[in-house]
């Protein structure tokens, strides 16, 4: 192979083990595509390939990855729309036997990468997660992940009174097991860190110290699921946290840390929303702004 094949907002180029794709960064691609700009999958991280007749003359040619084998998808768990999966490469349908013949191409590849039959579940990603230092802003706190600890500090205005007693959260990676994404398409989204040990987390997200909640502008698909994604592939080849002599693993908190002088200020400049709507006393207003003032 070697070739390329360029559809509507990516292009495929077909390498003799891996098809490499690359996405588009126009106006009208998918801004979860162009948070991506490309992947290399290897064969062996694909369970098959299909090519469907697609909506208003074109043909979409699905390439579906094998469970396991792709941190992006197994984050998604099935919640990206069909315009956002980035495994289906959309063509115009006079391109239909270009598409059949290269659909052929990768079905014989897959042949001799693995067994006849069902794939069974890779026990490694096989596809590159996105890259660290990642961050995004939620409901109720900014995210941030610089590859061995995930951070979280919450915002005045959307943050529960669980989570401002609890304070600002940092987790290391060998503190968690696993990662639970929400689309903030639907009502309820939110970002769940899951920790190792018997700890009993929230049901409610928003009173939950390891989760972040979404809402309406806040953890877009393009930021929160590439977040998800690189967190759980890092948790996926990390080691258990060492275990402690006696007692409960503690909610790691950063109290003593020196904070960010642009999240103070933009805690601040919060807060000062609040007041000048009335809903925060000019006590309220000054203590609270002493307090902050205070962290840096």
């Amino acid at each position: 192979m070697g070739d390329v094949l360029a559809g509507i907002h990516a292009t495929w180029e077909f390498d003799s083990d891996s098809v490499l794709i690359r996405f588009e960064r126009g106006i009208r691609t998918p801004k979860l595509f162009q948070a991506l700009r490309e992947r290399r999958v290897p064969h062996e991280a694909l369970a098959s390939v299909t090519l469907t007749p697609g909506r208003r003359g074109t043909v979409v040619l699905h390439a579906v990855p094998r469970p396991g084998a792709d941190p992006l998808m197994e984050a998604a768990a099935g919640q990206l729309k069909a315009t956002c999966d980035p495994y289906r490469l959309v063509l115009p349908a006079e391109r239909e036997t270009l598409a059949e013949y290269y659909a052929d191409e990768l079905r014989a590849a897959l042949t001799t990468t693995g067994p006849p039959g069902e794939p069974e579940p890779a026990d490694r990603y096989l596809v590159a997660p996105p890259p660290a230092p990642l961050h995004f802003k939620a409901y109720d706190g900014k995210a941030s992940f610089d590859g061995s600890k995930v951070s979280f500090r919450w915002f005045w205005t959307g943050a529960s009174s669980a989570k401002w007693k609890a304070g600002d959260q940092r987790f290391g990676v060998p503190e968690l097991c696993g990662v639970e994404w929400r689309s903030p398409e639907v009502f309820d989204g939110y970002l769940r860190l899951l920790r190792r040990g018997d700890q009993e987390q929230p049901a409610q997200a928003d009173h939950d110290p390891a989760a972040v909640v979404f809402g309406l502008g806040y953890g877009p698909v393009h930021e929160s699921l590439p977040f998800a994604a690189a967190v759980l592939a890092a948790v996926r080849t990390s080691g258990p946290a060492p275990a402690l002599d006696a007692g409960p693993v503690p909610v790691p908190v950063m109290a003593s840390a020196r904070r960010d002088p642009a999240d103070i200020a933009e805690r601040i400049r919060h807060l000062g929303e609040l007041h000048e709507a009335g809903l925060v006393t000019d006590d309220e207003f000054s203590a609270k702004k002493a307090e902050l003032l205070a962290e840096l």
